[in-house]
């Protein structure tokens, strides 16, 4: 299997790969002079960039007759993910407090503060809970990180 970074950093290769992401979140796949219409690349550079993606196995294709209809096969990127995510999160230890809101913006308490949970015992500890809220901050910053350093590889070009 190629080095899953060498092909994804070809911007021709990473804008085939988000044509072919926006129809697999429609659960639909794509034809290659689909893919040639949409970026308005020549049919030769397309299939070319198309059999990189499919040695990756980050692209699968389905035959029919004269056409071929690939999808795009997410899985392998997440080597990337898990390789990105450490960079991202490195040096995340700060302190996460929760401010409840009502619909006028005015500060309320929450429930810490009633005795909501005293007839059923807590749900989770403080410190559990303090660690999901610092997991849960964390993955957000690291999807949004993520999101920037996609669209910035897709400005390069």
């Amino acid at each position: 299997m190629p080095d899953i970074f060498g092909v994804i950093a070809d911007a021709t290769r990473r804008d085939i790969l988000q044509a072919l992401l926006e129809r697999h979140l429609q659960d639909e796949e794509m034809s290659v002079s689909e893919i040639v219409g949409q970026l308005e690349i020549s049919q030769p550079t397309v299939s070319k960039h198309l059999k990189v993606l499919r040695e990756a196995e980050l692209v699968t294709v389905r035959e029919d007759g004269q056409h071929r209809y690939y999808s795009l096969d997410p899985e392998p990127l997440e080597m990337v993910e898990d390789f990105v995510i450490p960079f991202l999160s490195a040096g995340f230890d700060t302190e996460v407090t929760v401010e409840y809101l009502s619909e006028d913006g005015e500060r309320v308490s929450g429930p810490e503060s009633e005795d909501s949970f005293e007839d059923t015992g807590e749900v989770l500890s403080e410190e559990a809970a303090a660690a999901a809220e610092r997991i849960g901050r964390a993955a957000a910053k690291a999807e949004h990180r993520v999101k920037e350093l996609v669209a910035r590889f897709r400005l390069r070009d």
